[in-house]
C-alpha cells in the first residue's frame, strides 16, 4: 500500500484535536466514510459527547410579575411594617374604599405565589430576615399591606371596616330559586302562594338560599378584614396573630392573576 494514501490517517493518530472546531472537523471528515466503518455511531459517539455543552435552563421571570417583584421589594426596603390580612365575603368596592382611605399606604392582593417568590420562601432566598416566615401565609384570599401605621392603627382600622353586606347573586329574578328550595310560586307573576321557611337558625346556607335572601335585602354575609401576621423591617421581628397555623410549603410557580 502507498504510504500516500494513509498518510492523513497517521496525520490524525499522531496529532489529535486540541480544539473544539478541529474535532468538528475531524467528525465531519469521518462521517463522510461512515458507511465503510462498523458500529461507527458507537465508536465516535464519545467524540459527539464531548461536543455537548451542559444545558442550562433559566426562568426569565415575566415582565409583569418582576415589574410586581420590585414593587414588593421596594416597599419591604420603604415602609416600616408589613401585616398579611385576610378578607371574609370580599367585595371589590370595598377593597377599593380601603385603599382610597388609607392612600398613606400599599396594599397588594392577588398572585399570591408570585408575592412569595419576591419575599422568599425560604431563609436561604428570603429578602430580608424572618420574611419566609410572613410569605407562609400567603395562601387563599389574603393580601399584603404595607404602612407605617403602628399595629394597633391596623387594628383598628380592620375592626372599623366590619360591616353587614347581601349574598354575591348576578340574577334579578328570584323565581328559579324559590323554586330551588321548594317555596310554591306563580309562573307568570313571581308571587308567593304561601309562606315558607327559607332556612333556620344554624344552618349552613346553600347557594340557592343566599340567593333569595339577597334578592329579600336581607343581610347575611359579613364583611371584614382580620390581621393574620406582621414583619417590622426595623427590627425583622415577625409577630403572629391568627390562631390558625401556617399552611405547609409549597412548590411555588409563577401565575397569572390580576394583583395590586
Amino acid at each position: 500500500m502507498d504510504p500516500a494514501d494513509t498518510a492523513a490517517v497517521r496525520a490524525l493518530k499522531n496529532k489529535p484535536p486540541g480544539t473544539v472546531g478541529e474535532l468538528r472537523a475531524i467528525l465531519g471528515l469521518l462521517s463522510y466514510y461512515r458507511q465503510y466503518i462498523r458500529d461507527f455511531s458507537r465508536i465516535a459517539s464519545p467524540l459527539y459527547d464531548m461536543l455537548k455543552a451542559p444545558l442550562k435552563i433559566e426562568h426569565q421571570p415575566k415582565k409583569g410579575n418582576q415589574k410586581q417583584n420590585n414593587n414588593l421589594r421596594k416597599c419591604v426596603d420603604t415602609y416600616r411594617n408589613l401585616f398579611i390580612f385576610s378578607m371574609e365575603n370580599m367585595r371589590n368596592n370595598k377593597l377599593k374604599d380601603i385603599r382610597t382611605a388609607w392612600k398613606h399606604s400599599r396594599f397588594f392582593f392577588g398572585k399570591n405565589k408570585v408575592m412569595i417568590v419576591a419575599l422568599g420562601k425560604g431563609d436561604t432566598d428570603e429578602y430580608k430576615d424572618n420574611l419566609h416566615k410572613v410569605t407562609r401565609y400567603l395562601r387563599g384570599e389574603v393580601g399584603i399591606l404595607f404602612t407605617n401605621k403602628t399595629k394597633d392603627e391596623v387594628q383598628d382600622f380592620c375592626d372599623s371596616l366590619k360591616v353587614q353586606d347581601l349574598s354575591i347573586c348576578s340574577y334579578s329574578t328570584a323565581l328559579p330559586f324559590l323554586s330551588a328550595v321548594g317555596s310554591p310560586s306563580c309562573l307568570r307573576v313571581e308571587t308567593l302562594l304561601k309562606d315558607h321557611q327559607v332556612c333556620k337558625e344554624g344552618d349552613v346556607l346553600t347557594p340557592e338560599q343566599a340567593r333569595i335572601l339577597k334578592l329579600f335585602a336581607i343581610e347575611m354575609a359579613e364583611f371584614k378584614v382580620q390581621i393574620k401576621c406582621m414583619w417590622n423591617s426595623e427590627t425583622s421581628e415577625f409577630e403572629m396573630f391568627a390562631e390558625e397555623e401556617p399552611v405547609q410549603d409549597e412548590d411555588v410557580e409563577e401565575e397569572d392573576d390580576d394583583a395590586e
